[in-house]
């Protein structure tokens, strides 16, 4: 089984890119399942009812989320919808957990997408990641056969550690919210994939995204930030493509993807 999932989605540059490229990486790769992190998907920030279903209709079967999510209001608004395709972190208190996780049937296997935040250097105060992930897995112990958990993280260390505590009862974990690919792409011994991030796409020519003028400015002059997307038609796709045995639900390979496509017209 060949699982594709995409890193955070930035805006209108990232959804016009797999609207374009999309089809053919399916294809190449013979995608079962497509995930992507729409934390930034509308605008840079959050998330809508628009940008949900545009993306859903270019293929992206389910979207996991983050922080910046909750910088529009539709985000809530879509949980409360019963949309079940569009998941948020099962560790932030003021969410139900149940709709941090979906059950999706691939083939013949019962698959758990679990979407988790990160504590260290976020300003959230979510719960704590492995008591949630604790119990969620129990309480669907009998529920799926593969998982695969989107874990939205700031600092590198607690990505690892939560993802060695997971080694041999998940398939797969996969780090969003850097949006700087790191190249550690590997299976650790229980047969999980990691990655402790899988990027971003978005405008190369940037700085997470956003135009670098900006960002560079604000640093130097410690003034207000002020976000604008980048103009750069080179979009760079973060991705990872993971080949799950099917039989023993561990994990043969990961394929890192980092590759710059420009928007054509």
């Amino acid at each position: 089984m060949n699982i594709l999932f995409f890193g955070d989605l930035v805006g209108r540059p990232a959804r016009n890119i797999l609207k374009q490229v999309l089809p053919d990486m399916k294809k190449k790769y013979n995608i079962d399942l497509t995930i992507a992190n729409g934390d930034n998907l509308a605008h840079g920030k959050g998330i809508t009812k628009n940008t949900l279903e545009e993306i859903k209709g270019y293929g992206i079967d389910i979207v996991t989320c983050g922080d910046h999510t909750w910088d529009t209001s539709q985000a809530i608004e879509i949980l409360k919808s019963g949309v079940d395709d569009f998941i948020c972190p099962a560790n932030y208190p003021v969410l139900d957990h149940k709709k941090g996780y979906k059950i999706v049937k691939v083939k013949s296997k019962r698959i758990l997408v679990i979407n988790l935040i990160g504590r260290v250097f976020l300003k959230d105060h979510p719960d704590c990641p492995f008591r949630a992930i604790d119990q969620i897995l129990k309480e669907n112990a009998k529920k799926f056969d593969i998982a695969i958990v989107d874990f939205h993280g700031e600092a590198t260390s607690e990505k690892r550690a939560l993802g060695l505590y997971l080694d041999s009862r998940v398939s797969c974990f996969l780090g969003t919210h850097t949006h700087i690919q790191t190249a550690d792409e590997e299976i650790f011994p229980g047969g999980m994939a990691y990655i402790t991030d899988v990027g971003m796409v978005g405008p190369k020519e940037s700085v997470l995204g956003c135009k670098k003028e900006f960002v560079i400015q604000q640093m130097q002059d410690q003034t207000k930030f002020r976000y604008e997307i980048s103009d750069d038609e080179n979009i760079l796709i973060g991705a990872v493509v993971v080949q799950i045995d099917e039989v023993s639900t561990k994990t043969k390979k990961i394929i890192r993807i980092n590759k710059s496509f420009k928007i054509v017209p």
